[in-house]
Parts: C-alpha cells; sequence; structure tokens
C-alpha cells in the first residue's frame, strides 16, 4: 500500500463531459417515447372533450370541456414541435383512452373519466421533469403540468356541485 493521495475516480473537473444519461438525465430516446405517449394520450384526451362538448350544450360543462379540447390541442401541437426539434419522428395513434372515454354515457361520469387521464398526465410529467435537460422542453412540459392541474381542479369544482345521485 501506498501513501500516495492521488485519487482513482474521475475528477469532478470532467462531469461537464459526461452524457445526459449519465448525469442522471432522460436519454434521447428514452425522452422521445415520453413525448409520443404524451402525444397519444393528448389526442385521445383532445377526441374525448371535443365529442363530450357537443353533447353538453347548455350544461355547466360546456365551457369546460370546450377549453379542455383547445389546451389538448395546444399541448398536441407544442409535443409535435419537441419532437421536431428532437428530430424524432411522431407517433400517429390515437390513445386507447379516446375509446374508453366515449363509451361512457353519463356526462359527469365521463368527465369523472376525463379527470382521471388528466390526472395521470400529471404523474407522467411529474416523474420526466426532474430528467430533463433541455431548458425549451422543460419549460414547456410544466407549462403543460399547470395546465392539466387548472382542468383538473376546475372539473373537480364542477363535479362536486352536481346534486349527490341515491
Amino acid at each position: 500500500m501506498t501513501d500516495d493521495p492521488k485519487a482513482t475516480s474521475s475528477p469532478t473537473c470532467l462531469a461537464h463531459e459526461g452524457d445526459d444519461t449519465y448525469m442522471g438525465f432522460a436519454s434521447r430516446p428514452e425522452i422521445a417515447a415520453f413525448l409520443n405517449e404524451l402525444l397519444e394520450a393528448e389526442r385521445a384526451g383532445t377526441g374525448v372533450a371535443l365529442r363530450s362538448a357537443e353533447v353538453a350544450g347548455g350544461t355547466p360543462f360546456a365551457d369546460l370541456l370546450r377549453d379542455i379540447h383547445r389546451d389538448e390541442a395546444h399541448w398536441c401541437a407544442m409535443l409535435l414541435k419537441q419532437l421536431k426539434a428532437l428530430g424524432e419522428p411522431a407517433s400517429a395513434k390515437v390513445g386507447d383512452f379516446q375509446q374508453k372515454a366515449l363509451a361512457i354515457p353519463g356526462l359527469p361520469e365521463r368527465i369523472a373519466f376525463l379527470n382521471r387521464g388528466q390526472a395521470w398526465v400529471v404523474r407522467k410529467l411529474g416523474d420526466m421533469l426532474p430528467k430533463v435537460r433541455d431548458d425549451a422542453l422543460h419549460r414547456d412540459l410544466t407549462e403543460m403540468l399547470k395546465a392539466h392541474e387548472i382542468n383538473i381542479e376546475r372539473a373537480r369544482v364542477l363535479l362536486a356541485q352536481l346534486p349527490a345521485r341515491g
């Protein structure tokens, strides 16, 4: 054994040379897969909100559903833009959520289901955001998370105002 104090690990001054995954961030393929998963879910949410708004008519849900539809379309465009910036192909699929939600006949029940879908997106974003190194993508995903949280709360308040079913 020697008394030489030489370190055997990489010096911290070389940390900037580590790639994103080494530094704990998501890899490019992981981010692309995540963005496509969200894109499919947002497309499904867009379809559910649009078709539900059509039947909501004069109910208290009509404005909420139109706003959710507009938001979901906005997030689809953002996700497409981010995939293009990554140089990754965008999925053309619509998530299974759309068929499941539209099969629910009662509007309040469908909106509650849509809210659970919005909460799923919030959870997914919360899990991924700490792994996103790109500032522009991080900012967009953070705005998406906040918008979903606002829509969740709006729907929760409207649903809570409905008379109890017995």
